[in-house]
């Protein structure tokens, strides 16, 4: 659902897609990955090694894998007779480890966002692209030390396919559903692919007639893209589980030869994106108290997610992935790039950095470190988005505008140089006061440091706040709509 930029969906469509990408530091759309590969290059000993540590350092000024395992003397003489493997096990002044205390390091810099090593994944080839990138690129670049990493998805493909409680349907079945994916069930294109709009019983969830029992969405999983089977199995796995009225609703899916879908709840109103960026008369500038509802919305279901037993991080949190249902309720999507969070001890997750350029926090940029003040800031631009109206990344507008944390940000703590970054669209609905106290709390998820951002749960406060100081209560916020 959402896709952001460089993939963006057709405005006419009230469904925006979704998604998943890789951030790539690119500039015209196209993933940059290079996911990191074996030792190759180390010179092969004629006898047996030694498991020990592998160490390697990574440093490119244009995206090129340096390797440079390191290992003790190669040109040490070896025995010209054969031995038996305890003879050459013994022998040697040698450390036995387990399977367990084996280590990978790797540290990785990059000049040009490219990905130089995956230190979650066990070898592969290496393939780096060599396409420059810009606004609205979905990222993919790793650059972060090994020092602990938890799948993309933690359970096997059976146990997740099995053990949620998801319908199951045949590919006939949606076809019958979506008119055999006509033209005119079409909603959109994103990342993942088309979406069609559908109709099944509400009991049964059989395909019913245009018209007639519960509206769906179904995605169907874009062969030749850059999303793929990961994506669709890791959103199976977090909405088969995760269930919350901030969270949109996934029905079903559909894995029938090579084809891959997905089944939604429709959602009527489309994506926050179209509403605020949309061209044309189908999306209405929405109104200021409509806005910090959406917010709100929207920051209840991130809290719910951190809170979480495994504490699940999205990832990729952007206006693109806030959808909303007929009395303009938020709903989050999208949740291929989701991982847990970091459990006991751990500070951190060690990741490949994904998301969507723009939105992405500097830190885990720099070093991949995955914690759930990621989201926090993620959540910090999508507000900034929403008090102002401007795309996160925009190369058309004026030179220094282009990126709208940095333009903005020196604007949001003075009440009479906040009148510069509000969206002349909302025409003085906004009282001052409310809106001075949604742009600090904006300035605060935007810290550079991660431990000045508050937590999803104080952001949820906060917000609640701003709409009671403007009269509304609290059960009043769940069903404002728009004047």
């Amino acid at each position: 659902m959402g896709i952001c930029f460089s993939n963006q969906i057709k405005a006419e469509s009230p469904f925006c897609t979704g998604v998943i990408s890789s951030k790539s530091v690119s500039g015209n759309g196209t993933e940059l990955s290079n996911p990191s590969s074996k030792d190759s290059s180390a010179s092969m000993m004629p006898t047996p090694r030694s498991e020990g540590v592998i160490s390697s350092k990574n440093v490119s000024g244009n995206g090129t894998e340096l390797s440079n395992p390191s290992s003790k003397a190669s040109s040490a003489s070896v025995p010209q007779i054969p031995r038996s493997e305890g003879e050459i096990l013994q022998s040697p002044n040698l450390k036995s480890f387990t399977f367990s205390d084996r280590v990978i390091s790797s540290k990785n810099v990059s000049g040009n966002g490219t990905e130089l090593s995956n230190p979650s994944s066990k070898a592969s080839s290496t393939s780096i692209s060599q396409i420059p990138w810009s606004e609205g690129t979905k990222l993919s670049s790793s650059s972060s030390k090994a020092t602990s990493s938890i799948p993309l998805v933690p359970r096997s493909e059976g146990e997740i396919l099995h053990s949620s409680n998801l319908k199951r349907f045949t590919l006939n079945d949606l076809k019958a559903a979506t008119r055999n994916f006509c033209r005119e069930s079409y909603l959109g294109k994103g990342g993942f692919g088309r979406v069609y709009k559908g109709w099944v019983d509400e009991h049964s969830l059989a395909a019913s007639k245009p018209g007639f029992g519960m509206v769906i969405a179904a995605k169907l999983l874009n062969k030749d893209g850059w999303q793929g089977h990961n994506e669709w199995l890791a959103e199976i796995n977090y909405l088969g589980q995760l269930h919350h009225p901030n969270l949109v609703n996934l029905i079903g899916y559909c894995l029938e030869d090579d084809e891959r879908l997905l089944v939604y709840e429709f959602m009527p109103k489309g994506s926050m994106e179209n509403h605020l960026f949309g061209r044309g008369s189908y999306f209405q500038p929405i109104s200021w108290n409509l806005r910090m509802k959406i917010a709100l919305g929207a920051a209840r279901g991130l809290a719910f997610l951190h809170s979480a037993k495994d504490k699940v991080i999205h990832r990729d949190f952007n206006t693109c992935n806030i959808l909303l249902d007929s009395s303009y309720n938020a709903k989050i999507s999208d949740f291929g790039l989701a991982r847990n969070g970091p459990i006991g001890d751990k500070t951190h997750v060690s990741t490949q950095v994904k998301g969507t350029f723009g939105y992405t926090a500097p830190e885990y940029l720099r070093t991949g470190h995955l914690t759930a003040k990621v989201d926090v800031y993620s959540f910090g631009v999508v507000l900034l988005e929403i008090l102002s109206g401007k795309k996160a990344i925009d190369e058309n507008r004026p030179l220094g505008e282009e990126n709208l944390v940095e333009w903005a940000k020196p604007y949001l703590l003075n009440l009479h140089r906040i009148l510069h970054i509000l969206d002349p669209r909302l025409k003085w609905q906004h009282p001052m006061g409310q809106a001075l106290k949604a742009a600090a709390l904006a300035f605060q998820c935007l810290s550079q440091e991660p431990k000045f951002r508050p937590d999803m749960d104080e952001v949820v406060t906060a917000l609640e706040q701003v709409l009671e100081s403007n009269g509304c209560s609290k059960n009043d916020q769940n069903h404002h709509q728009s004047d």
